[in-house]
């Protein structure tokens, strides 16, 4: 009997791109992208910083994306997670297919429901921006429709309507199509049963934060349920992690990574804290994965 194949892990880095400037994130991206076990790289999306000096500097996620994709070659990148609560989903699909266009087809989506409710920090950049902060039962289904919207303007060739509950576009179209076809990959990050249900639905990678491997475990298979029950092959997304990085203690990293994969999650997400040491890309390669 021929045993199951077993998905090698796929490593990557996150830049939180606040209390840092331009600079600092590119150096660390370009260097990245020079070695290969690195293969994909993430910044967030926060308009306020989360962390550090409140009144800080941190930069929009998708232009600097977009900025970070023309100066890199290989690294798969993307956003973890976008707000689903900033942006109109159609504008959101034309930003995105413009990311993977300049790129040359390595956007991996990142969407999700916004801040809900943690970090409490994040919540003020709701109203210093204007935007509304809406129920948990609004930021589920908002995300469900935009996830449907963004696909079909990324597939569908004609314009189209959509009138749901909290998505209305009439004559929605997009021209240019993204470079990956039909799409590029969704992920989608979140850890409630709610929006599990969304990502079993639309998602072809699933992301949830590191901490409590158990808890971690559990929604997985929560997961899986949500796949059987409406006839998806749970295997047919990714499970992805982020875990925080430890420069002090490189062991307790290693062994957070170790869990991680014993537990069937090969997309994993090392979180690099600022200030960043130099050739930090290089020191993740030999210390974290390489080992």
């Amino acid at each position: 009997m021929t045993p199951p194949h077993t998905p090698r892990p796929r490593f990557g880095i996150m830049t939180a791109p606040m209390q840092v400037d331009y600079h600092d994130i590119l150096r660390v991206w370009r260097e990245a992208d020079a070695i290969p076990e690195i293969e994909h790289a993430w910044l967030f999306d926060h308009l306020m910083p989360i962390g550090g000096d409140p009144d800080g500097p941190i930069h929009e996620g998708w232009t600097l994306l977009s900025a970070l994709a023309a100066q890199t070659r290989r690294l798969r990148l993307g956003v973890m997670v976008t707000s689903n609560r900033f942006r109109p989903p159609a504008m959101l699909a034309k930003i995105a297919t413009t990311v993977d266009v300049v790129s040359g087809g390595r956007l991996d989506f990142g969407i999700g429901v916004g801040s809900r409710p943690h970090p409490p920090e994040a919540h003020r950049e709701y109203a210093a921006h204007g935007l509304p902060f809406h129920d948990t039962a609004h930021a589920v289904g908002s995300l469900a429709e935009a996830c449907t919207v963004i696909r079909r303007l990324w597939t569908e060739d004609e314009p189209f309507d959509f009138h749901g509950e909290y998505v209305q576009l009439t004559g929605a179209f997009a021209n240019p199509k993204p470079v990956q076809r039909p799409h590029p990959p969704i992920l989608i990050g979140g850890r409630s049963s709610a929006t599990l249900r969304v990502v079993a639905e639309h998602a072809d990678l699933w992301n949830i934060p590191g901490g409590d491997l158990d808890d971690v475990v559990r929604r997985s298979a929560l997961l899986d349920r949500y796949c059987a029950d409406i006839g998806r092959d749970p295997a047919s997304i990714t499970r992805s992690i982020h875990l925080p990085v430890s420069y002090d203690r490189p062991g307790s990293t290693r062994d957070a990574i170790a869990e991680a994969i014993d537990a069937g999650i090969h997309h994993i997400v090392l979180g690099l804290p600022v200030p960043w040491p130099a050739d930090v890309a290089r020191w993740v390669a030999d210390e974290l994965i390489g080992t």
